[in-house]
């Protein structure tokens, strides 16, 4: 008896630390779930090759050169892109073009996804909310792949993958409806572009740092990635850059959060 009263016990304990001192291991659970409906997949810390492949991929000069990062830290992402609905239940509005529930929330302007991390954060109790660096959504997009897209080359397969110009009839669709990445995440490639945390420079890649790179430290314009239902194929490739004002407002412009405490 005694002996499972200290199993329980620690078992307790253990459960107490875990709530009020958060981390992230490379073992952890692999989905978890806010207080909001946001679900969040596991990204194991590691290390890949950014930007795009000269010798195969028709790329932008911005993706060169192709170059080592290395992510130390696991973190979670955004199983799909963050919703109208979590947006409304957060921001009490909801400024979409096409709306819809379960579609995206678009016309987003990178100072408003801001406005509504400050706003989860808060009502989450928490400061573990926030964009992905431009490094952590190539990262969680290849999902191991050092191929054009998560899945391989052939620009035939990504209706398989992505609402884009070749299947999604000019709208956005509702989220996590086509295959997932290899990772578990879906919406990588197209629906809408997703805001990132960094700065824009069109030459950062050959300054760039080789741990956790966190973007130019000046700079008027912010990143967006992954292509959108009025994008070209070979603008959904996981290596192509969009910039933008950090108050502009588009119809295939949303995003997705990171959840990570410090």
């Amino acid at each position: 008896m005694v002996r499972k009263l200290l199993k329980k016990e620690c078992f307790f304990l253990f459960c107490l630390c875990f709530l009020c001192f958060p981390s992230i291991s490379n073992s952890g659970p692999k989905i978890i779930k806010n207080s909001i409906g946001m679900e969040f997949v596991l990204i194991p810390a590691g290390s890949f090759m950014m930007g795009a492949d000269k010798n195969f991929e028709d790329a932008f000069e911005d993706e060169f050169p192709q170059h080592k990062v290395i992510i130390s830290r696991p973190f979670y992402i955004g199983e799909y892109e963050v919703t109208q609905a979590q947006w409304v239940v957060i921001m009490g509005d909801n400024p979409s073009s096409l709306k819809d529930r379960k579609r995206p929330v678009e016309q987003v302007a990178w100072d408003d996804v801001n406005e509504f991390i400050q706003r989860l954060n808060k009502k989450e109790k928490t400061n573990a909310y926030r964009l992905p660096t431009e490094a952590e959504w190539e990262y969680a997009a290849r999902a191991g792949s050092d191929t054009t897209y998560c899945f391989g080359d052939d620009a035939d397969d990504l209706s398989q993958y992505a609402w884009f110009n070749g299947n999604s009839e000019g709208k956005t669709h509702p989220v996590a409806k086509l295959k997932k990445n290899a990772w578990g995440v879906y919406d990588m490639h197209g629906n809408v572009w997703e805001w990132c945390q960094d700065r824009y420079s069109d030459k950062h890649y050959s300054k760039s740092s080789l741990k956790d790179p966190k973007g130019p430290t000046t700079g008027s314009l912010r990143v967006g990635r992954g292509g959108s239902w009025e994008s070209d194929a070979s603008r959904c490739r996981s290596a192509v850059r969009y910039h933008d004002s950090q108050g502009d407002r588009d119809p295939d412009v949303g995003f997705r959060l990171v959840w990570q405490p410090e």
